[in-house]
């Protein structure tokens, strides 16, 4: 049976490079976007020249109601086998008390509860006990998790490290169930998520404090997320894979 895994916030940056690598890795594919259609797109037709399929799909991870159709636009490709809650902003940088709540909340519904909302309609397409085939979650966390990330996003981080703790607490649940759950954690990557949060600068005034010296690349990051998702990582779940410069 081929692979086919889902892939939030595929559009660009780190879903954008763990596409090509699992596309290269024999996968198909079903690309979740919320806005950038064009991006999502781009990235389809380059996964396909691979020799598999790749279908973009606009959802919002944070509704219910999205979510459900993903994975019923997947089914129509086959059996689900693999998940990558990748989707996430930060949205504003700033001492807590001067961001707004509405980007408070964005912040925790996109990076928390629509990796609980996918990762729920996973299971249940996935688990053993519920007559699926089995499968593999990989969630999509920060090194802010445990760096609390102070004058920049400390809700962002928070939201990160209940992604953490989701992450132990689902594979346990599910290991009796034939899936297995895993995170990685990048640290300061160059991806658009900073310029989205208004302050594209973020990568060269942070850089100094990663002990490599540099910021990472996307490209630098699918090969963990794509090994999590592989044969070779069938006794890995619980675990999550620290990739950040020595952060």
């Amino acid at each position: 049976m081929r692979a086919l895994t889902i892939i939030t916030g595929g559009s660009r940056g780190i879903g954008a490079a763990t596409a090509l690598w699992l596309a290269r890795a024999g996968h198909d594919l079903v690309l979740c976007y919320r806005g950038n259609r064009d991006g999502a797109e781009e990235v389809a037709e380059q996964a396909t020249a691979h020799g598999g399929r790749c279908v973009p799909v606009q959802a919002d991870v944070s509704r219910e109601s999205d979510v459900e159709r993903l994975f019923d636009a997947a089914a129509e490709l086959g059996t689900v086998t693999g998940l990558v809650n990748n989707a996430g902003l930060t949205a504003h940088i700033a001492d807590l008390a001067d961001t707004p709540v509405e980007a408070i909340r964005r912040v925790i519904d996109v990076n928390y509860l629509g990796t609980v909302l996918c990762s729920r309609r996973a299971a249940q397409v996935m688990s053993t006990r519920r007559g699926g085939s089995g499968g593999a979650i990989v969630n999509v966390s920060s090194s802010g998790a445990t760096l609390g990330s102070p004058h920049e996003y400390v809700h962002y981080a928070g939201a990160k490290a209940a992604v953490d703790a989701f992450t132990v607490g689902l594979a346990k649940e599910l290991a009796q169930d034939g899936v297995r759950v895993n995170a990685v954690a990048p640290g300061l990557v160059r991806t658009d998520i900073h310029a989205g949060a208004g302050a594209p600068e973020r990568i060269d005034t942070a850089v100094s404090r990663v002990p490599v010296g540099r910021a990472g690349e996307p490209e630098e990051i699918a090969p963990a997320i794509g090994w999590l998702l592989s044969p070779e990582a069938t006794y890995t779940s619980g675990a999550v894979l620290r990739v950040a410069g020595g952060l």
